[in-house]
């Protein structure tokens, strides 16, 4: 069983940055890959990054290369997600989740947190 908490969303202009962290709790974090995903008002539920249980490999969705970087620490139960160049259209609830398996598919993740709201203004 893992839990998943984020936090680390807010208001930022266009532009600008924000980190977010979800922290794990369960003694198997470091064996999920862990996976951020977003939905914004009106829209479905999409992909924006993961990376494997020991942070070898890293995956990002197009709308997002290069601005976002995705990173965990094991030792912390934490994943981040840097956010930098934020674009208006990057606003909406982020949510991390936990899967066994390399996978960008949210069907195939099996924990998920509550979410913290990004908002960009123009």
């Amino acid at each position: 069983q893992v839990q998943l908490v984020e936090s680390g969303g807010g208001l930022v202009q266009a532009g600008g940055s924000l980190r977010l962290s979800c922290a794990a709790s369960g003694r198997t974090f470091s064996a999920y890959t862990m996976g951020w995903f977003r939905q914004a008002p009106g829209k479905e539920r999409e992909f924006v990054a993961a990376i494997t249980w020991g942070g070898g490999r890293t995956y990002y969705a197009d709308s997002v290369k290069g601005r976002f970087t995705i990173s965990r620490d094991n030792a912390k139960n934490t994943v981040y997600l840097q956010m930098n160049s934020l674009k208006p259209e990057d606003t909406a609830i982020y949510y991390c989740a936990a899967a066994l398996g390399a996978t960008i598919n949210a069907h195939d993740y099996d924990y998920w947190g509550q979410g913290t709201q990004v908002t960009v203004s123009s």
